[in-house]
């Protein structure tokens, strides 16, 4: 177990950049539809900050997901997400345009997705992660499978474990709390 941490570690430390699948990502993976024909999604607070995070960390951050509603890009777009495909079916193919277009390997990405059209994206980056409640397939693929649900704090669980592991979570914590108000030092219990 201790190796298997310390290898996901590595891969952590390598991490630049992070792709997002949305639905039973970003959100538990429901779709509600409104009498007049809207979609609602719910989004947990604690995965903007976790984005706010990286993206304060300099990673670039996208959104990749198979459908074709713009909620998606109303939540990247007040998130400041670097780009967000919608429509898209070949995940694996998204994520090398993005490694090309931001001048990236693959090992300094991290994805995380859920589903089975998750996987391609999955086998090529650097960092395969994906959500407690993930299809078994896609659980089978990953490096990292959060304790969190999809839609429920899920990528911060994730954020945060990348950033603690390049030894940035503390500083940012800390510049983040300043900036509103507070002292930011840790206190220890005593």
């Amino acid at each position: 177990m201790a190796r298997l941490a310390r290898a996901v570690g590595m891969r952590a430390r390598r991490i630049s950049a992070l792709v997002l699948d949305v639905d039973g990502v970003l959100t538990d993976g429901r779709m509600v539809l409104a009498a007049g024909g809207d979609e609602l999604k719910s989004f947990h607070s604690h995965d903007g900050l976790a984005i706010d995070f990286a993206r304060r960390a300099g990673f670039r951050v996208a959104f990749v997901t198979g459908e074709k509603a713009t909620i998606a890009q109303q939540r990247g777009s007040k998130l400041g997400v670097d780009e967000i495909l919608l429509g898209v079916r070949r995940k694996g193919e998204a994520v090398d345009a993005l490694c090309a277009r931001w001048q990236l390997s693959a090992d300094a990405v991290a994805y995380m997705g859920d589903d089975l059209i998750d996987i391609p994206a999955l086998e090529r980056v650097g960092l395969a992660m994906t959500v407690a409640d993930a299809a078994p397939e896609v659980r089978a693929v990953a490096h990292v499978v959060t304790r969190a649900r999809g839609g429920h704090g899920a990528v911060r669980e994730a954020v945060e474990m990348i950033l603690r592991a390049q030894g940035r979570w503390r500083a940012l914590v800390e510049e983040f709390v300043r900036e509103h108000g507070g002292a930011g030092r840790s206190r220890r219990r005593r």
